[in-house]
């Protein structure tokens, strides 16, 4: 890696064609290897199946269990999978085979508590979203709220039925016992609302970066067409990423666990505590232990023993940073520091804990030293982790001085007297995984889930009996499933929005036609194998990189049109593996689909429109906001996202990736790493043929090795040693050897945390730091210790607050 510096590639992305025919051998293979292979297809297909024992095993109950069936399957319907409930046995451990089809789901109460939860959550969440310290309020807020709030309407509102006028309908307000069905559905609302509108960055960008006007139709059109694009994907891809138990999301075993200790009526064990007891024990516990981190010792959040050692030292710095270096002998004893950026470990698959470290500590204890100290892409005069961007004397680059801020277009006069661009070492080698890590994501899904996507797509009454289980026999024997036309509508209506948002209105948002359906034919391409990683690993990885990279090359020199074809790109994926998720807990909790894709419907309109409407009123109504030159003293309105979206849309629209990733840039050598996402998986593949009985060898992921570590920055070497630390001990080690408690408590334990966190998050927030309170000044109040470690190392680099090198 070292000479990669000196490799200059003609081609942008490398050789297209040399790339498209490695891809077209990898899929003949794929499809040759029922020949090759003796596994049978949904093992051999399946990275989580060789974690789990697969023998027929009686089920761990932590409630009722099979015992208080509501439906019972047909004994001729009995097979395997009937017996174990699913393939998958953390799925076993969680989710009852049970339904009652009868129990009450869209509800008087859903709509009254969803729509209020969805319309509050979008308002505060996008109102706070502009201020200096944003505060992101989550689902779980409003799905412990809500419970209360519904047994509160069951006790007091009437149960007589109402009669819709001049029709022979009828409904009513209280139709019994608060059901844990319209508990989801409520969610399901509140996840719409808590869930942040992407587009809404390009328009305050437009408006409070750029000066420019927007139309606000447009403005809304692209709101909603972006969030509501991702039903078409959903609809193609339902049967791949819902109906197959293979695709297991564990993250919804967390919400599953949760819904169930609220709901199932339960007799605390002797001598312990019930499932609810034990989450509002960790609940408070979480929430009293939060105040330490949070407000009074930040410190405890980023323990960093190197730093506290040698004081004096940028280089002791650098290895023992947690959060700007690192992070060798660094831990966190906070769990947002666990759980803030990664999610909670104790939703992830051990087998994919053990893959993203691996690619972490390759990446972070391998690659990055050797790149840092052999001083690659000049690396030591710059921070050895930043996500900021420099110039050539290791200052921070200064876009307004290469900007035509008539045209929007860059002024190369100025660029050439000014600086190329330059990244700090782990920001340059982010790009480089990013581009891997989707190479990697097609060859892994080409090659170890082809053949079950084959015959899912044929969709042959014979496949689909081998790859269903019992929920989705449960499911479709209940309910009637959503058609096609639904989905196939909402794309062919919003991709016309869409079209009409960038193409009319003058043609504000700089993106034509063409750069509408190339950015939809990605996302169209990727979300099958990104979904296909994420449902069994609960890691996902995104497309706005590569939507950036690909726009940046076609038609450069446009900004707007560079960010509206990633959000267009990048977002539509996003939403559709959002509602494949919510589908999929649905499946599990056995929602009607109608009803759950009214409720997703629904909640993704009023929670667009909410969000819009917010922003466009401050965007409107508070003068200068974003502007911290121009904004009064102490003014909150200094929106720091929008400020990294805003640098995001010069760099890679005005400047563009030609002067960055081609012999014009610094950084060419970047585009190999295509190529070896692309051919990384080829040799666990032909091991896992080679050594069938092996079973570790088809638990190798390297969409995970290889993306796990490219979220760093914003994400820092404490967040991951934290995290791992508490994956493994608890899916690795509680898994194997204290099952019974893993399957009472792990995912409840998980939802207590994140929940106690949150809302002392909102105590803190309301009661203190918005009026500017943000703790006591001493030791503790700073975090890591590090200062140093952002420090140059070059000769003759001099930065504020450094010693000269």
């Amino acid at each position: 890696f070292l000479s990669l510096n000196s490799t200059y590639i003609s081609f942008p992305i490398l050789d297209f064609t040399s790339l498209y025919l490695i891809f077209v051998i990898l899929i003949f293979i794929a499809t040759m290897k029922k020949n090759a292979s003796p596994l049978s297809s949904e093992h051999s297909m399946s990275v989580t199946s060789p974690l789990l024992d697969l023998e027929k095993e009686s089920e761990i109950s932590s409630g009722e269990g099979s015992q208080n069936r509501v439906i019972e399957l047909e004994d001729e319907e009995k097979d395997e999978y009937s017996i174990n409930d699913s393939p998958i046995e953390q799925v076993r451990l969680t989710v009852p085979i049970t339904d009652d089809p009868f129990q009450p789901a869209l509800t008087f109460r859903t709509w009254i508590l969803g729509l209020a939860s969805c319309v509050l959550l979008a308002f505060v969440n996008q109102f706070l979203g502009y201020k200096t310290n944003p505060l992101k309020i989550t689902s779980v807020s409003a799905q412990i709220i809500t419970l209360p709030l519904g047994k509160l309407m069951v006790s007091t509102l009437p149960t007589k039925p109402i009669q819709v006028p001049f029709t022979d309908l009828s409904f009513s307000l209280n139709p019994g016992p608060f059901s844990l069905k319209e508990h989801v559905l409520i969610t399901i609302f509140a996840s719409s609302g808590s869930s942040g509108v992407y587009a809404i960055n390009i328009i305050t960008i437009v408006k409070a970066f750029y000066h420019r006007s927007i139309n606000p139709v447009a403005a809304y059109m692209l709101a909603l067409s972006t969030q509501m694009l991702g039903y078409g994907w959903a609809g193609i891809f339902r049967r791949f990423l819902v109906d197959s138990p293979y695709m297991w999301w564990p993250e919804n075993l967390v919400q599953v666990s949760l819904f169930r200790a609220f709901h199932e009526k339960e007799k605390r064990p002797k001598g312990g505590t019930s499932r609810l007891q034990f989450f509002f024990v960790v609940f408070v516990a979480s929430f009293a232990y939060y105040i330490l981190p949070g407000y009074f010792f930040q410190a405890i959040s980023t323990v960093s023993f190197v730093c506290l050692i040698w004081k004096d030292s940028i280089t002791a710095q650098q290895i023992g940073s947690g959060m700007k270096g690192l992070g060798i002998g660094s831990f966190g004893l906070d769990w947002n520091t666990v759980a803030g950026f990664l999610g909670s470990p104790l939703a992830v698959p051990g087998f994919a804990i053990i893959n993203l470290m691996a690619g972490f500590l390759l990446y972070m204890y391998v690659l990055i030293p050797i790149a840092y100290w052999n001083n690659l892409y000049d690396a030591k005069m710059f921070p050895l982790i930043s996500s900021h961007t420099f110039d050539s004397t290791g200052a921070i680059y200064n876009v307004t001085r290469i900007l035509n801020t008539k045209t929007f277009d860059i002024d190369m006069e100025s660029y050439n007297s000014y600086s190329k661009i330059y990244m700090s070492v782990t920001f340059a080698f982010q790009y480089g995984l990013s581009f891997a890590a989707l190479t990697a994501t097609i060859s892994h899904v080409v090659l170890f889930h082809g053949e079950m996507i084959l015959n899912m797509w044929k969709k042959t009454a014979s496949s689909l009996k081998k790859l269903g289980d019992v929920h989705t026999r449960i499911m479709k024997k209940n309910y009637e499933q959503v058609p096609e036309w639904w989905f196939v509508s909402i794309l062919i209506l919003m991709v016309l929005m869409a079209l009409v948002a960038c193409e009319g209105f003058g043609k504000q948002l700089q993106l034509p036609w063409w750069g509408i359906l190339l950015s939809l034919a990605i996302a169209l391409v990727f979300t099958l194998p990104i979904g296909v990683i994420e449902a069994t690993t609960n890691i996902r990885t995104g497309l706005n990189v590569i939507a950036e990279l690909v726009i940046g090359f076609i038609y450069p020199g446009k900004p707007l049109a560079n960010v509206a074809f990633k959000t267009y790109g990048h977002i539509s994926m996003v939403q559709a593996l959002a509602f494949l998720g919510d589908f999929k807990l649905g499946h599990y909790m056995k929602i009607p689909p109608k009803s759950m894709f009214i409720v997703q419907l629904v909640g993704t309109v009023v929670s667009s429109s909410v969000h819009f409407g917010t922003a466009w009123w401050l965007l409107t109504s508070i003068e200068n906001i974003c502007d911290e030159s121009l904004l009064p003293k102490g003014s909150p309105w200094t929106c720091p996202g929008d400020d990294v979206f805003y640098n995001a849309s010069i760099i890679w629209g005005v400047v563009g990736p030609k002067r960055m990733f081609t012999k014009d840039g610094i950084y060419p050598g970047m585009n190999w790493f295509f190529l070896i996402g692309l051919l990384a998986p080829v040799p666990v593949w032909l091991l896992s043929i080679k050594f069938p009985n092996q079973k570790w060898i088809q638990l190798i992921n390297f969409p995970i090795i290889i993306g796990g570590a490219s979220s760093i920055p914003p994400v820092r070497s404490v967040n991951y040693i934290t995290w791992g630390i508490v994956g493994i001990f608890f899916n690795l080690y509680v898994y194997r050897k204290f099952k019974a408690w893993w399957a009472r408590h792990t995912y409840i334990l998980s939802a207590g945390l994140d929940a106690g966190v949150a809302f002392m998050g909102l105590v803190l927030y309301f009661a203190l730091q918005s009026y500017g309170i943000f703790g006591p000044t001493w030791w503790g109040l700073e975090a890591d210790h590090c200062p140093l470690a952002t420090c140059p190392t070059a000769p003759g680099i001099h930065a504020e607050g450094c010693p000269v090198p």
